[in-house]
């Protein structure tokens, strides 16, 4: 309005022309020309009243058109928010469906400018719009809650694991005593069955336990994460370090569960980590239930009528959690696997396979092909062989063979070739003594030979025919004592005076068998 009243000044204070007034203020001749024409339609004096303010002057000088004055029906803005996330649903499709049955209403931008201007009154937990079953946010709270052990005397903490659903923002809550690897998988288990499905991706922070490497570009994720989102059909997007509205649903699903669900239990008393759980249970079903304060119908309807349905169904058989290692083919075609030797086929001597430990099976792969499935024995130094994994011809396999194993101990001694033989012939199948006559040769390259053939000599005399043998022989220089010969039985003379003889007990009566010594009392008398 400064403007106008300028525009009126220099017309009728300076008696300037249109065009000296147009150019003085930088505007066009008919914006002068409206400000004239208004000011004069209006009847209002020159100069303005004082107690005439800008926004008097602008009501008299435009005043509402006719057609403004006519009410527009006001769509429901709260069913809108909702529709629009329904599956393939946008803002323009809920304002032709308003303007179906309304077709008096508000245009296309007019309806998009009023429905943003009340989205923008709502709480932050719903500012976001997700597709219904698209995405999980996870997390960890920073509070902790104290559990007391009562028989200790001791407390500890335990970590609250975080889940909401991005459309409705169901809340999943979970005390864990720790944020490793095994808690967080269980945790996500537990979600997915709280939830009743598996949406299409989870979005975690960037633990740990679930992502090895934080990358920009390409982040790493744990194997044994991964091949949880791959048992139920999902895949892990790890948010973008310091980046946290990557994960603004997690963020605010954590600051509710601390602020509505943890406080009011600060002054609760947990002897067990179930108790802890089941009030947390409790809390977060009351924060499911609760009613929108904006919105109708809560976390949990929101859920049964939009998300939960969108959701992928549950595999048949629950997540076993799973540990990732590596291991090399020895020449007796068998892995090492915490102290267990586990058979593979043959033709992967030498070669490194990926091992998958789970609690009851030993799951070996070769280039992303299963070579080896085996039940999971936690027995130290036996073996566990697959018949199908033994040779039976095969050239490169052949190079390493009883006869050349023994030939090379005769290369040492002769005592190392005889304990060689022997202990190849205590198993069942020679192969599987290759390994301890590989020890051996570790053994003969670090001792002289003597010392090695004097070890071998006394393992094999004491009946001892194995690799740790021969190792704590030289260890504790053993070898260097002579070697005991053993002392022969003399046999028992056939006549003796001492000895009687079979023939004594065939001709002797009963008359001829000495009477029995009287007893002696019981208590001698004293001298």
């Amino acid at each position: 309005m400064r403007q106008v009243v300028e525009a009126l000044r220099l017309t009728y204070d300076q008696g300037r022309s249109q065009r000296e007034i147009a150019r003085a203020l930088g505007v066009s001749q008919s914006t002068i020309s409206e400000y004239r024409s208004r000011f004069a339609a209006s009847g209002l004096p020159w100069p303005l009243p004082a107690e005439l303010d800008e926004a008097a002057l602008e009501a008299r000088l435009y005043p509402p058109t006719p057609h403004a004055l006519v009410p527009r029906p006001e769509p429901d803005w709260a069913t809108v928010h909702r529709e629009r996330k329904a599956p393939g649903m946008t803002l323009q499709q809920c304002w032709i469906e308003y303007k179906a049955k309304e077709p008096t209403g508000y245009g296309y931008t007019p309806f998009c400018a009023r429905y943003h201007a009340w989205a923008d009154t709502l709480e932050p937990v719903l500012r976001q719009v997700h597709v219904p079953g698209d995405k999980v946010f996870v997390d960890y709270a920073g509070q902790t809650m104290p559990v007391r052990d009562m028989a200790a005397g001791a407390t500890r903490d335990a970590q609250i694991f975080v889940g909401a659903l991005g459309a409705s923002h169901l809340l999943f809550v979970m005390a864990s005593w720790s944020q490793t690897l095994t808690d967080w998988i269980a945790a996500h288990v537990a979600m997915l069955e709280a939830f009743g499905g598996v949406p299409r991706a989870i979005v975690p922070d960037n633990l740990k336990a679930g992502v090895v490497r934080p990358c920009y570009y390409e982040p790493t994720i744990h194997p044994t994460y991964q091949d949880l989102a791959s048992h139920y059909g999902t895949v892990i997007l790890p948010a973008r370090a310091k980046h946290p509205r990557d994960k603004a649903k997690a963020e605010t699903a954590v600051q509710i569960v601390e602020r509505e669900i943890l406080a009011p239990l600060r002054h609760d008393v947990f002897t067990s980590l179930a108790e802890l759980q089941q009030a947390l249970a409790f809390g977060c079903a009351r924060v499911n239930d609760r009613p929108f304060q904006k919105l109708a119908g809560s976390r949990r309807s929101v859920y049964e009528a939009l998300e939960r349905e969108t959701l992928r169904p549950l595999p048949a058989e629950r997540y076993e959690l799973a540990e990732w290692r590596t291991a090399k083919a020895n020449i007796d075609y068998h892995i090492s696997v915490e102290g267990h030797l586990y058979s593979v086929p043959y033709r992967l001597v030498g070669e490194t396979v990926t091992v998958r430990l789970t609690a009851t099976l030993v799951d070996i792969l070769h280039g992303g092909r299963r070579v080896g499935l085996h039940a999971r024995s936690f027995l130290k130094g036996r073996m566990t062989t697959d018949p199908s994994h033994r040779p039976k011809a095969h050239q490169q396999h052949l190079d390493w063979s009883p006869s050349r194993l023994i030939t090379w101990g005769r290369s040492i001694g002769a005592p190392t070739a005889a304990f060689i033989e022997a202990m190849l012939a205590r198993w069942p199948h020679p192969e599987q003594g290759y390994r301890s006559c590989l020890g051996l040769l570790s053994l003969a390259r670090r001792y002289p030979a003597d010392r090695v053939n004097a070890a071998c000599a006394r393992a094999h005399a004491a009946g001892t025919l194995a690799y740790r043998s021969v190792k704590s022989i030289l260890e504790q220089q053993l070898d260097r004592l002579p070697l005991e010969e053993p002392t022969a039985t003399r046999p028992l003379p056939a006549h003796h005076e001492h000895v009687r003889g079979p023939a004594y007990y065939e001709t002797a009566g009963p008359e001829a068998i000495p009477e029995p010594l009287p007893a002696l009392p019981r208590h001698l008398p004293l001298c």
